[in-house]
């Protein structure tokens, strides 16, 4: 059964997790894609898994960090960029058990994300394929599951809350237009 979330009219949006080995100095577009490519979901060479049943993603990218700072003798204050403190990034997903079992044996491993937004559906083998990602789709980082809190509900679907932590810059569209 594929797992589809889907933003607004015709665009679909997907998290995918890069599980292997993290080639060190991996920064840049090209270098992340080419992690989620090869392997085949679901089977026991696969080096990448789809989060099932996504609900809800989070705003992708870091968040400013505005300092106010006080001027002697002025009535206002300026504002300067301080360091920017890394996001919790927390998705809601349906919570089926059998299709969180992978997703639950990553929690506290070091791996790479990838949110890929599309202009149509696609399996994880048909995301690798250029021609679905568009200019400004697609986002990476290098984190970690942090934890998977199940919320049960009586009378909607069960949810789940998975916080994933950022260890290293975004690399795609949510920092294009700071460079």
């Amino acid at each position: 059964m594929a797992h589809i979330s889907s933003l607004g009219a015709g665009i679909y949006t997907y998290l995918d997790i890069f599980t292997g080995t993290i080639p060190s100095g991996t920064d840049t577009s090209a270098e992340f894609a080419a992690l989620f490519v090869g392997g085949t979901p679901g089977t026991a060479d696969a080096t990448h898994v789809r989060m099932p049943s996504v609900r809800e993603f989070p705003s992708v990218g870091t968040p400013a960090n505005i300092v106010n700072v006080p001027v002697y003798g002025q009535a206002t204050s300026s504002q300067v960029q301080g360091q920017a403190d890394a996001p919790n990034l927390e998705i809601t997903v349906n919570y089926i058990a059998d299709d969180m079992t992978a997703i639950h044996a990553l929690i506290g491993q070091q791996v790479a994300f990838r949110f890929l937004m599309t202009n149509s559906a696609c399996t994880q083998d048909e995301a690798a394929d250029s021609t679905l990602a568009k200019d400004n789709t697609e986002f990476y980082f290098i984190g970690k599951i942090e934890a998977i809190l199940v919320n049960p509900a009586l009378t909607d679907a069960t949810t789940a809350t998975v916080t994933l932590s950022a260890q290293t810059d975004f690399v795609g569209p949510a920092t294009i237009a700071a460079s």
